[in-house]
């Protein structure tokens, strides 16, 4: 077993999980060397549903791979060609596959938990709170594998993006006023490319699924989140329900039976990944690696 003052040696590897025609989506898989099994994490990206890849997040994955937990972090088809509910079915199948394949890990389909970044984050919730929905298990493993489903033990939260609906209209709020932030004229025309109209950002939405009253088990969350973030921290300006789509979700949660640790951060917009070295972002490391061994017992 090849572990130092509590820190593991760890392999990282490529592997294609799901094949649509020419287009291979892989899986970063981070191994930790020693006597297993694991704990393991299925990890979704950000990037407004359009952008980025499994590389990402990295800094988090070595964190979470230094520690001991495994992760697979996953790539999805994204913006108009993984237009919803596309993109939340490759999650889901990798979800899957990851539980089915978990000796590659050194892991136990048991053993999972799920991380997601902004609209890695929203993904992440649609599955968690609609783990049998037809749309999202659409593609179907290979004859043969393990039967398991998308379930997972618990989920941790990069300033996800639990109402796209709401983040829209603030959006196009926003660019009609003069001189409207970058992050704003970006994300209308990527908003529309990948959910096609207002009422499909509706139906996907994590926030409007609990008012509207949908019933789920809701995993405990652990949730990341700079106090300065527009992106994630807004009023949606055609709600009438007061107070921010983030306070009214993690309201909803509780009310369903979830709890939810949310932690504040006076840091920059996005410090895990741009500053991985930070005080901040080694204490945001440490809680994840805190709530994943709490929540996913020790074989």
């Amino acid at each position: 077993m090849r572990e130092r003052d509590g820190m593991f040696d760890y392999d990282i590897d490529d592997v294609e999980f799901l094949r649509h025609g020419d287009t291979s989506l892989l899986a970063r898989l981070y191994k930790p060397r020693g006597q297993g099994p694991f704990p393991m994490v299925v990890e979704l990206h950000g990037g407004v549903w359009s952008l980025n890849d499994r590389t990402h997040t990295a800094p988090a994955h070595h964190a979470l791979a230094k520690a001991g937990i495994a992760v697979a972090a996953l790539d999805f088809r994204q913006g108009a060609v993984g237009a919803y509910p596309l993109s939340v079915a490759d999650a889901h199948y990798g979800i899957r596959w990851v539980k089915a394949n978990a000796g590659l890990l050194n892991s136990r389909a048991d053993l999972l938990g799920v991380s997601g970044q902004s609209t890695g984050g929203h993904i992440a919730l649609l599955i968690a709170m609609r783990p049998d929905d037809p749309r999202y298990a659409q593609y179907k493993l290979p004859p043969g594998s393990p039967d398991v489903d998308a379930r997972f033990r618990c989920l941790n939260l990069f300033w996800p993006v639990v109402n796209p609906h709401g983040r829209y209209r603030m959006a196009e709020a926003l660019t009609g006023q003069p001189d409207p932030p970058d992050w704003a004229v970006r994300h209308v025309p990527l908003h529309d490319r990948y959910w096609g109209s207002v009422e499909t950002m509706a139906e996907g939405s994590p926030l409007l699924a609990l008012e509207r009253g949908e019933k789920f088990q809701p995993v405990p969350l652990h949730w990341i989140q700079p106090r300065v973030d527009q992106q994630h921290i807004y009023q949606d300006p055609g709600s009438p329900v007061p107070g921010t789509d983030l306070d009214k979700f993690v309201d909803g949660w509780r009310k369903a039976g979830g709890g939810v640790d949310l932690v504040y951060y006076d840091a920059p917009q996005y410090f895990t990944v741009h500053d991985p070295d930070s005080a901040a972002s080694h204490d945001a490391f440490d809680r994840m690696i805190g709530f994943f061994r709490k929540h996913i017992p020790k074989p």
